[in-house]
């Protein structure tokens, strides 16, 4: 059983741009210090995909200790530039495009990508998820590859839920997405959006799959502080620790379930990351 132990650091939700600083640089030191087996980064490493937001996320994720898959979040899509975002989307991440959508064996455990942010669809808002028919099928494809027995980790950027009317769905097809993934040895879905962490059992008529969200690592907080998911597999079940400076217990870090509206709050009186301070990368205007 000892030699089935891996470990999973699970990020989120950098948003170099307007980073926390003191957050990063403590998850840098506990990579090299507890050398995971695998960081996972589920998506949303810039504000606005700007060139000098990638440049910051690239020297900081090519420079961690461990093995590194990435996913891409609508904020790494072009926002300024339209004709990049419809012709070639990824550019900005060349520094590390061996990480993108890169899959991770393992051994006994995967971690197998699939892609939920689009260029374009047919609805005005572009941040929200979107499972393509193709996207979907490399995913399985590279789950059925997988060596008999061996349990897998689906990365995806947006939680896999159509919460909301059909219209306003988080995710559109994620319900087929999670239906066709309860029928393989899918042990959880790792996702990020949402900028608070969660773990929890979606049903489907297929069978139940587990959801684990990660917090972010970025000043645009939501209701918890800056965290990121210690993931331990021991060949049989999954456990996540919510890992956070300010000691809070897993079990208060965690939402009950993944909110219809992404955004941090901004009404009087609710928490909100502080946006005065200067990051390393000046964010945006905008």
């Amino acid at each position: 059983m000892a030699s089935e132990l891996r470990r999973i650091f699970h990020l989120s939700d950098i948003h170099f741009g307007l980073e926390n600083n003191r957050a990063l640089d403590w998850v840098k030191q506990e990579i090299a210090e507890q050398r995971p087996d695998a960081v996972a980064i589920t998506g949303d490493l810039t504000m606005r995909a700007r060139h000098r937001e990638f440049a910051a996320a690239t020297q900081w994720i090519n420079s961690l200790a461990a093995p590194v898959t990435v996913e891409v979040g609508n904020h790494d899509m072009p926002y300024f530039n339209l004709l990049e975002r419809f012709l070639t989307p990824y550019k900005r991440f060349r520094g590390m495009k061996e990480k993108v959508e890169q899959e991770l064996d393992l051994g006994s455990l995967a971690i197998v990508p699939l892609k939920t942010a689009v260029r374009m669809q047919p609805r005005l808002n572009w941040s929200k998820g979107w499972v393509s028919r193709d996207a979907l099928d490399r995913c399985l494809s590279a789950l059925d590859a997988l060596p008999a027995g061996t349990r897998a980790l689906v990365a995806v950027h947006h939680p896999l839920r159509e919460v909301g009317t059909q219209g306003t769905a988080l995710t559109k097809h994620g319900d087929r997405a999670l239906r066709e993934l309860a029928r393989r040895n899918v042990t959880a879905v790792l996702s990020g959006h949402v900028h608070d962490a969660f773990d929890i059992m979606e049903e489907t008529t297929e069978g139940a799959v587990r959801m684990i969200g990660a917090g972010t690592l970025s000043q645009r907080t939501r209701s918890t502080p800056p965290s990121f998911n210690e993931i331990t597999w021991n060949g049989e079940t999954l456990e996540v620790c919510v890992r956070n400076l300010q000691d809070v217990e897993t079990s208060h870090m965690q939402i009950d379930d993944v909110p219809e509206n992404a955004m941090p709050p901004r009404r009087e009186g609710e928490p909100v990351a502080p946006v005065r301070q200067v990051p390393r990368v000046d964010p945006p205007v905008h």
